[in-house]
């Protein structure tokens, strides 16, 4: 097939386990140094600014020098996208269930600059069922109804609606095999979430914790009964 796309250079990027323990490291938007990165993905730092130099080349990180240090991040929100749909293919058996950090991954964390998680995937539902969000024949939209309803929350669907982004769209959750939201409403549905202190950032990387604050704004905006979702585990 003359006009095959060859895949073969990103996806040899994206073979070694620990460029890709550092990339997924990196999909809470946040830039790190070689050094940083390297403790991550318990290797060497010489080994880790190695593989950082080829992920950069391959323009999936970029870097930006202040002072003495090197900091990386995704080079692209569709870096972020890329690494979130190939996760899906993981085995559901594979999928981590530990108790700490495992369980803390699943139950809220970022994706890039969304909500991703158990949480996520509960809100998602809720907005569909409450008529906020409406699915369509092109995808997911924000109704009028909704629109009204998000204000209070600071959402300006209007403002949203002038970016070139997508306004919503279903993002599908690598940890709970179902859809969470993305697009411009899933973002600032998390930036307002995190500026109430609804949810805060955890030690490992990604996994946010909600606060006692945030159950409360879940139940009284979304009606959403946290204890319901964490199906006998600690949170």
């Amino acid at each position: 097939m003359e006009d095959a796309i060859d895949i073969t250079g990103i996806a040899g990027l994206l073979a070694d386990g620990s460029r890709a323990t550092m990339l997924q490291a990196l999909m809470d938007r946040r830039a790190r140094t070689a050094g940083e990165l390297a403790l991550l993905a318990k290797i060497a730092p010489s080994t880790a600014s190695q593989h950082l130099g080829r992920l950069t080349d391959g323009d999936l990180l970029a870097v930006e020098a202040q002072g003495r240090h090197r900091y990386y991040r995704l080079a692209d929100p569709k870096v972020a996208a890329l690494l979130e749909n190939m996760m899906t293919f993981t085995p559901a058996s594979v999928v981590p269930r530990a108790p700490n950090v495992g369980f803390d991954l699943r139950f809220a964390r970022t994706c890039y600059d969304h909500l991703a998680g158990t949480v996520a995937t509960a809100l998602y539902d809720r907005l569909q069922t409450d008529g906020t969000l409406s699915v369509t024949s092109t995808g997911i939209a924000l109704t009028p109804a909704g629109a009204k309803r998000l204000r209070p929350l600071g959402i300006d669907a209007g403002a949203l609606r002038t970016s070139r982004r997508p306004l919503a769209r279903a993002c599908l959750d690598w940890t709970e095999r179902r859809d969470h939201l993305a697009g411009g409403l899933g973002a600032a549905l998390l930036a307002g979430f995190r500026a109430r202190n609804w949810l805060t950032p955890r030690k490992a990387p990604r996994a946010l914790r909600l606060t006692t604050t945030g159950r409360q704004a879940l139940a009284t905006h979304f009606d959403i009964d946290v204890s319901a979702l964490t199906r006998g585990d600690t949170c």
